[in-house]
C-alpha cells in the first residue's frame, strides 16, 4: 500500500505536536510495510520537542529515507508554511480582537496567534505544487494532516482519482474558542466534507467535528495518538532539590491555558513556599504571562525557559515533580503522555482528548484554579500519592503505542479503498 501524505512539519522542521505525531505515525506505518511519500514544505531549522529524535535535514532535502525508515520518502515544496510565529511588535494582543493585519502576518481571532505573511497564498501554492507531484507519483490513497494541507489533499485526490483521508489534530474551535477565523473554518469544513474519511485524535475532537462542521458521525473515525518510546530514558533526577518543580510544557497561547496555570501557582505558593514553576515553550502570550507573574508577586518563582530541544525537554521531565496541562481545549495531549513515560505524575484538563483515555492522571476543569491548586498541593505534599500516580501512570502510558495507531490507520485505508 502506498500513501501520499501531506503535512506542514516533520523533524527537524518542527514547532509543536503535529511534527511529533507525524513522526510517530509514519515510523510505525513504515514498520508495517506501508510506503509513504511525505510532501513537506521547505521548513525552518528547529530542534524537535519531546522524545522525538532529530533527523538530519538532508534526508528531506534529498528525498531519501531517514535513519530508521525503509519506506518513507520526502518531496519538499518551495513554500513557507509555518503557522506559529512570535512577533516582538505584538506582545499584548487582545484575546478577543478581530482579525489584525501587519506587514508581518495576521492574527487568528480569539487566539492572538500570529500566522506567516500571506498564509492563504502559501496554502494555495502548496496545494498547486502538491497536485503537480501527485500527477507524477503512483499511490493508493491521500492522507492530509490539519487545515493547511486540506486544499492540497483535495487537489491531489482530484488529479489522481484516489480517495482522500483528512487527519484532524486540532480545529479552529480549539485554537480560537467561539471567536473563529471564518476563512480557516471554511477550509477545514471543505476538507472534511471532501474526504472519504475523517480521522479524529479523540472522541472529544470527533464531537467538535460533528457538532460544528456538520460531518456525519459515521464518517469520523477516532484514532488516538501514541507516544514515542525513548530507549535512552534514564531515571528521574534524584539529586536533592531545595524546591519542588511543577512543569508546564506547550505553546504559551490561549488554547493551552497559561494564565490558569499561573493563577493556580499563586494559590499553591500561599500554602507551599518551596515550589518553582517552569513554563517551557513560546507563544504570543509569553510576555503577557511574564507580566502577570510579576503583578501577582511570583515572578521570582516562575522560570520562562522558551522553546526547549529534545534533550532539554527530557531533562525538564526528569527534574519535574509534577506536570500540569491546563488546556482550554486540547484535542489529545501527547506531552502529558511523555511526562507519564518519564515517571512524572500529571494533572490534565478535563477539556482534553487524553482525559477520556487515561485513568492514572488527576483531572480538573481548566477554569477551576482553586481545584487545580488543591490537586497540585496534594501531589506535592503527599509522597504516597505522587508515587502512586508516577508508577501507575508510567505503566498506563505504555498502552499508547504508535504501532496500534498505525494498524488502525491501515484498516481505515483498506476499508476506504474497498468502497472506492
Amino acid at each position: 500500500m502506498k500513501t501520499f501524505m501531506l503535512g506542514w512539519e516533520f523533524p527537524p522542521f518542527i514547532s509543536g505536536g503535529l511534527g511529533t505525531a507525524c513522526y510517530g505515525l509514519t515510523k510505525a506505518m513504515d514498520r508495517l510495510g506501508i510506503e509513504v511519500l511525505f510532501v513537506l514544505p521547505k521548513g525552518f531549522e528547529a530542534c524537535s520537542p519531546g522524545n522525538v529524535k532529530i533527523l538530519s535535514s538532508r534526508y528531506i532535502q534529498q528525498g531519501q529515507s531517514p535513519e530508521g525508515f525503509k519506506k518513507l520518502k520526502f518531496r519538499s515544496i518551495a513554500t513557507t508554511l509555518r503557522p506559529y510565529i512570535d512577533f516582538e511588535s505584538h506582545r499584548y494582543p487582545s484575546l478577543h480582537s478581530k482579525k489584525q493585519k501587519s506587514h508581518l502576518g495576521f492574527k487568528s481571532p480569539g487566539t492572538g496567534e500570529m500566522y506567516a505573511v500571506d498564509m492563504y497564498g502559501e496554502v494555495s501554492n502548496y496545494a498547486n505544487k502538491a497536485a503537480q507531484i501527485a500527477e507524477m507519483e503512483d499511490f493508493d490513497i491521500v492522507h492530509a494532516h490539519d487545515w493547511m494541507t486540506y486544499p492540497a489533499g483535495i487537489a491531489a485526490s482530484h488529479v489522481s482519482g484516489k480517495p482522500l483521508v483528512v487527519h484532524v489534530h486540532s480545529t479552529e474551535f480549539d485554537r480560537s474558542g467561539e471567536h473563529i477565523n471564518q476563512r480557516i473554518y471554511d477550509i477545514e469544513r471543505e476538507g472534511m466534507h471532501a474526504a472519504s474519511k475523517v480521522l479524529a485524535v479523540s472522541n472529544y475532537t470527533k464531537n467538535l467535528i460533528v457538532q460544528h462542521y456538520g460531518v456525519s458521525p459515521e464518517k469520523v473515525e477516532v484514532v488516538h495518538n501514541g507516544v514515542e518510546i525513548d530507549e535512552s530514558s534514564s531515571p528521574r533526577c534524584s539529586a536533592e532539590k531545595q524546591d519542588k518543580i511543577v512543569l508546564f510544557l506547550g505553546r504559551i497561547t490561549m488554547q493551552k491555558g497559561p494564565e490558569y496555570f499561573i493563577a493556580a501557582a499563586k494559590k499553591v505558593l500561599e500554602v507551599i513556599s518551596n515550589v518553582k514553576f517552569i513554563m517551557a515553550g513560546n507563544g504570543d502570550m509569553m510576555h503577557r504571562m511574564i507580566d502577570l507573574a510579576a503583578r501577582l508577586g511570583i515572578g521570582h518563582k516562575i522560570l520562562f525557559s522558551g522553546f526547549l530541544t529534545g534533550d532539554e525537554v527530557r531533562k525538564a521531565y526528569r527534574m519535574a515533580d509534577l506536570y500540569v496541562m491546563p488546556s482550554v481545549s486540547e484535542p489529545f495531549g501527547i506531552a502529558p503522555l511523555e511526562a507519564m513515560r518519564q515517571n512524572v505524575p500529571v494533572i490534565i484538563s478535563k477539556q482534553s482528548g487524553l482525559a477520556e483515555t487515561v485513568c492514572h492522571a488527576l483531572k480538573v476543569d481548566f477554569w477551576d484554579i482553586n481545584e487545580m491548586a488543591n490537586k497540585m498541593i496534594s501531589v506535592l505534599k503527599r509522597p504516597a500519592l505522587q508515587t502512586t500516580l508516577s508508577r501507575n501512570g508510567f505503566y498506563e502510558s505504555h498502552k499508547f503505542r504508535w504501532e496500534d495507531t498505525a494498524i488502525r490507520v491501515r484498516k481505515i485505508y483498506e476499508e476506504t479503498l474497498s468502497r472506492s
